[in-house]
C-alpha cells in the first residue's frame, strides 16, 4: 500500500492574493562568482531550493532611526502600491512586518519553519525565523525582519522574496539522541574517510601540477554524485536537485501566479487572437489531446532520474552520442572537446580587435529599445568596422544593445574566417562538407540576451569565451509556453520578476532546467527544445548544425 502524498494547503480568504512559488536554486551573487563556482556546493544549491518563497507584491524603502517604538521605522512605498498589502511597523524594536495572505495548513504532526530565503543576504536587515504549528492553527502568521543597523535605508523590490517556508516534523527532532564518539567506532566510515582524504590530497596536487582547461574538471564531485571516493553509492535517495511542486491554483483560478525566477522585466507582446467560436470547440479538444500526450510523456520520462537531468560528459564517442542523445532528443554538455583549441586562451577582446581590425562586420544593433528584437531581426541589422563594433560593446553597461549573432553569419563569413585557424573541428560529430563547417559565431558583451524560442534544427552551442546561463524547457512543454508566432514564445523571458502569470497561467507548471555553460563546454540543444540565453561575461560562442546525421526537419515545418 503506497503512502499518501502529504498536502501543503494555503487557504485564501476573499481578497487574499499571495505570490508563492517553489524557491529557485539560483542566486545573483552565485552567478557572479568566478566560473560560477558557488554552484559547485551542492548543499548550498539544495538549501536555496528547499522550500517555497512568498514574494513582496510592491516595492518599498524603509529606514530605522534606532528607537524602540513603532514610529522608529519609516516605510515609503513605491508609487501605485496597495496600502493594505504593504509591509508595516507593527512591533517596534526596529522590526518590519509582512503579512502572509493565507492560512497555511500542514498534515498532522508537521510544522512550518518560517524564515528568510537561504543565502539571500540583505545589508542592515535580517530575517527573524520561527516555527509555526500549522497542522491545527486557524490563524495567519507574519514574517518579520529586524534592522541590524540604524539610519541605513533598505529596499525590498517588487517580486523580491520576503518569506521562505518548509515543513518539519514536530516530534522528530526530540527523538534524536546526540552523542560524541571516536571515529574508530565505525571502521567502515574511517576507511572511507581515509580514502577520501588521500584522494583529495592527490587531486589537489594534480591540479597544481596539471591545471585542467575545463572549469568543471577543477573540482571533485563525489558528494555531488552521492558516492564515496571509490565511486560507491551509499544511499539510494541522494538528491542533486530538488523539484518542488507549485501550488495548484485550479480551485482558485483568479489567484495570481508568482514568477518562477529572479531577473529583469521584459514586456511581453500581445497574445494571439481567439479562434472563431465555431472552430473553438474542436480546436480545444485537439489541443487538450496533444497536451495530455505531451504531459504524460514528460511524466513518464521523469520516472528515470538519469533521463531528466542534463549530464556533463567527457570523451563521448560518436555512436554513444547518436544513440543516447541525438536520436532520442536529449540534451547533454560535452566537456574537453575544445581543450586543444588555441581560441580558448587567445580570444580576448584585444586579440580579436587586433586580428580583425577594421574589416567590416554586420551585427544586431539598437536591440535594447525593442522587446521584440528577436522577432524583428532585420530592422536591427547594422554594419561597422569590427574595431568599432568592439569599442561599442566594450563600453560600460553595453548590455543587450549590440551583438554579432548567427543571423549575421552569411555577411560575416569572410571577416570571421580569419579566426578559423584558432579553432579545431569536431569531426566525431560534424560534417566538414556543410555550408558553414566552422559554425556560426556570436560575439557580444555581458548582458546579451537571446529570447525564449526553439530551433528547427539540432544545434551544438560551443562556448569559447565567457559564460552563458541557459534556461531550457523540453519540447513537450510547448503548450505551456504560448507559442503564437513562428518559433518564439509570447513570453520573451520566463525569469522576468513581474511576469504576469494571470495572463500566462500554464507557464507555472512548466518544467525547466538551468545550466551555466563554461568556456570550453558544448551543449547539445536538441530540435524543438525551448531555451533562452543570457551572457554573464564578454562572450564568444560558436553554433553548429552540420551534424553527421539528418538535420533537415526545418524543410517541412508548417509556417
Amino acid at each position: 500500500m503506497s503512502e499518501q502524498t502529504p498536502d501543503l494547503i494555503c487557504y485564501l480568504h476573499p481578497g487574499w492574493a499571495p505570490l508563492i512559488r517553489p524557491a529557485p536554486a539560483t542566486r545573483a551573487w552565485m552567478d557572479a562568482t568566478p566560473e560560477s563556482f558557488a554552484y559547485r556546493c551542492l548543499p548550498l544549491n539544495i538549501a536555496n531550493a528547499h522550500g517555497w518563497e512568498v514574494l513582496n507584491p510592491h516595492g518599498f524603502e524603509a529606514v530605522w532611526n534606532g528607537g524602540t517604538g513603532t514610529d522608529a521605522v519609516t516605510i515609503t512605498p513605491d508609487a501605485g502600491g496597495t496600502p493594505e498589502r504593504m509591509a508595516v511597523s507593527l512591533f517596534g524594536q526596529g522590526i518590519v512586518t509582512f503579512h502572509v495572505e493565507g492560512i497555511l495548513r500542514t498534515p498532522p504532526g508537521w510544522n512550518l519553519w518560517v524564515t528568510g530565503s537561504p543565502n539571500r543576504q540583505k545589508d542592515a536587515i535580517a530575517p527573524l525565523s520561527a516555527v509555526v504549528e500549522t497542522d491545527w492553527s486557524p490563524f495567519t502568521f507574519t514574517m518579520n525582519w529586524r534592522f541590524t543597523r540604524p539610519h541605513t535605508p533598505i529596499r525590498f523590490e517588487a517580486m523580491e522574496p520576503f518569506c521562505f517556508v518548509f515543513p518539519v516534523q514536530r516530534a522528530a527532532i526530540e527523538t534524536f539522541k546526540p552523542r560524541l564518539a571516536p571515529i574508530e567506532e565505525d571502521p567502515a566510515l574511517l576507511d572511507r574517510f581515509k580514502d577520501w582524504s588521500r584522494g583529495r590530497d592527490a587531486f589537489q596536487e594534480r591540479m597544481r601540477r596539471e591545471p585542467p582547461a575545463t572549469p568543471a574538471d577543477r573540482w571533485q564531485k563525489h558528494y555531488y554524485r552521492g558516492v564515496d571516493a571509490a565511486g560507491q553509492a551509499l544511499v539510494s535517495d541522494h538528491r542533486a536537485k530538488l523539484r518542488l511542486k507549485g501550488f495548484d491554483a485550479s480551485a482558485v483560478p483568479s489567484a495570481p501566479r508568482a514568477p518562477l525566477d529572479d531577473s529583469f522585466a521584459v514586456s511581453a507582446p500581445p497574445t494571439a487572437p481567439e479562434p472563431a467560436p465555431e472552430a473553438a470547440a474542436p480546436l480545444r479538444l485537439a489541443l487538450a489531446k496533444r497536451e495530455w500526450l505531451l504531459e504524460t510523456l514528460e511524466r513518464q520520462r521523469a520516472l528515470a532520474p538519469a533521463a531528466v537531468g542534463i549530464e556533463r560528459r567527457a570523451g563521448l564517442e560518436t555512436e554513444e552520442f547518436l544513440e543516447c542523445y541525438y536520436a532520442v532528443n536529449r540534451p547533454v554538455i560535452l566537456t574537453g572537446e575544445m581543450a586543444d583549441w588555441p581560441a580558448l586562451s587567445r580570444w580576448t577582446p584585444d586579440y580579436l580587435k587586433a586580428k580583425l581590425g577594421d574589416r567590416p562586420v554586420e551585427y544586431q544593433g539598437g536591440r535594447a529599445a525593442n522587446a521584440r528584437f528577436e522577432m524583428e531581426k532585420d530592422v536591427h541589422r547594422r554594419q561597422a568596422p569590427f574595431s568599432t563594433f568592439m569599442d561599442e560593446i566594450s563600453r560600460p553597461g553595453a548590455g543587450n544593445d549590440a551583438y554579432i549573432t548567427a543571423y549575421n553569419s552569411d555577411r560575416n563569413a569572410e571577416t570571421l574566417a580569419l579566426l578559423h585557424e584558432d579553432m579545431g573541428f569536431l569531426g566525431k560529430f560534424l560534417d566538414p562538407r556543410a555550408q558553414h563547417p566552422n559554425g556560426m559565431m556570436w560575439i557580444g558583451p555581458a548582458g546579451t540576451v537571446t529570447s525564449l524560442h526553439h530551433d528547427l534544427t539540432n544545434n551544438f552551442i560551443a562556448q569559447v569565451v565567457g559564460r552563458k546561463r541557459l534556461k531550457l524547457l523540453p519540447a513537450a512543454e510547448v503548450g505551456k509556453l504560448y507559442n503564437s508566432r513562428h518559433v518564439f514564445s509570447d513570453i520573451p523571458d520566463v525569469e522576468a520578476p513581474n511576469l504576469d502569470l494571470v495572463r500566462y497561467p500554464r507557464l507555472a507548471g512548466a518544467r525547466a532546467y538551468e545550466v551555466v555553460l563554461e568556456p570550453g563546454e558544448i551543449i547539445f540543444m536538441p530540435l524543438a527544445w525551448w531555451h533562452q540565453v543570457k551572457s554573464l561575461d564578454f562572450s564568444v560562442t560558436v553554433t553548429y548544425t552540420n551534424f553527421l546525421w539528418p538535420n533537415d526537419a526545418h524543410a517541412d515545418y508548417p509556417s
